[in-house]
């Protein structure tokens, strides 16, 4: 038996399985930010027996155990590098600590690495190679999976997507540029959004106007928008496409995976919405020798993806 746990900006996780593609119990918890690593850490104490428990399942029979974490990580030295979301995780030793807390050896990896591995092993991007792996959600990540195997470049991660430089679509210079999870987050649709709704002019011309508060804006309600034919809304969720469309270009210039999985939050506005106008958008800027090698599916494995990929992980790391 393995141990999987997932650790986002949001989201605690915790999975039990053999790391074949089913969970045998699953924990789920909700971060506090303003608690800081410490808080979450406190939250992992708390909820390994509770699991174990929920499994009927003795703490002794763990073989190892799979850690997604929601930021850059380092492999050799098994520690965070640095968490964009909570304070208190930066150079910390999480692989060790967490061995020592259960008593089995850890193993340490960014999550949408960790989920680009479950989607390729059980999901979406079953039987396939090599899968490129995009979450687009309160971030954006990548993870790029060659048989089977996460690819971690020199050791601290590698295909990190949401950091390619796109143009800032924001600005009216044609040599600004930003990352593209500044634009493509649902944070960053949301934000754009809020900034359009302060003009007097523009704000008129959508239905969202005295609808939301602008701080309660969320990618949600500009998609809810679009899909009622709102222009301004749509407009908005179009450049975020064009966004992510022009990275992916990139993407398949350099590598020509055999499948883009796309996941996360944003990528649920579904296919009228996000992936027929994706797929548009990549197919008119591919590089043409490579047109047609590529597909980009949805994501096939939901909320439970990186503890899927971490169980795997560790499977593949301490399973002996």
């Amino acid at each position: 038996m393995f141990l999987g746990i997932e650790i986002g900006g949001t989201k605690l996780q915790l999975g039990l399985g053999h790391g074949d593609g089913h969970i045998a119990a699953l924990w789920r918890g909700t971060v506090n930010p303003s608690e800081g690593g410490e808080g979450i850490r406190k939250q992992i104490v708390a909820a390994v027996p509770e699991l174990f428990a929920k499994a009927n399942t003795d703490p002794g029979t763990l073989k190892g155990v799979g850690i997604g974490f929601g930021g850059p990580t380092d492999d050799r030295s098994r520690t965070v590098i640095k968490s964009h979301q909570i304070q208190g995780w930066d150079g910390f030793p999480l692989a060790d600590w967490v061995s020592d807390l259960v008593g089995a050896p850890a193993v340490l990896c960014n999550d949408a690495d960790v989920a680009g591995l479950g989607e390729a092993l059980f999901g979406a991007g079953k039987g396939l190679s090599p899968i490129f792996y995009i979450t687009v959600g309160t971030g954006v990540g990548g993870g790029l999976i060659i048989d089977g195997q996460i690819y971690r470049g020199v050791g601290r991660g590698a295909a990190e997507i949401g950091h390619l430089k796109v143009r800032d679509w924001r600005e009216y210079s044609e040599l600004a540029i930003t990352d593209l999870e500044e634009v493509a987050s649902g944070w960053g649709i949301a934000n754009n959004m809020g900034e359009h709704l302060a003009s007097e002019v523009e704000a008129r011309s959508t239905s969202l106007l005295g609808e939301i508060p602008r701080k309660a804006l969320t990618t949600k309600h500009v998609a809810d928008a679009a899909q009622r034919g709102d222009k301004l809304a749509a407009d908005v969720l179009n450049c975020a496409i064009g966004s992510i469309a022009e990275a992916v270009s990139q993407l398949i210039t350099l590598l020509c995976p055999q499948r883009i999985v796309i996941g996360g939050g944003v990528s649920l506005m579904g296919e009228e919405l996000f992936f027929a106008p994706l797929r548009r958008m990549v197919e008119e800027r591919t590089f043409s020798p490579f047109a047609g090698l590529t597909d980009i599916v949805p994501a096939a494995l939901g909320e439970e993806v990186v503890i899927h990929g971490a169980l795997a992980l560790a499977r593949q790391k301490l399973g002996g």
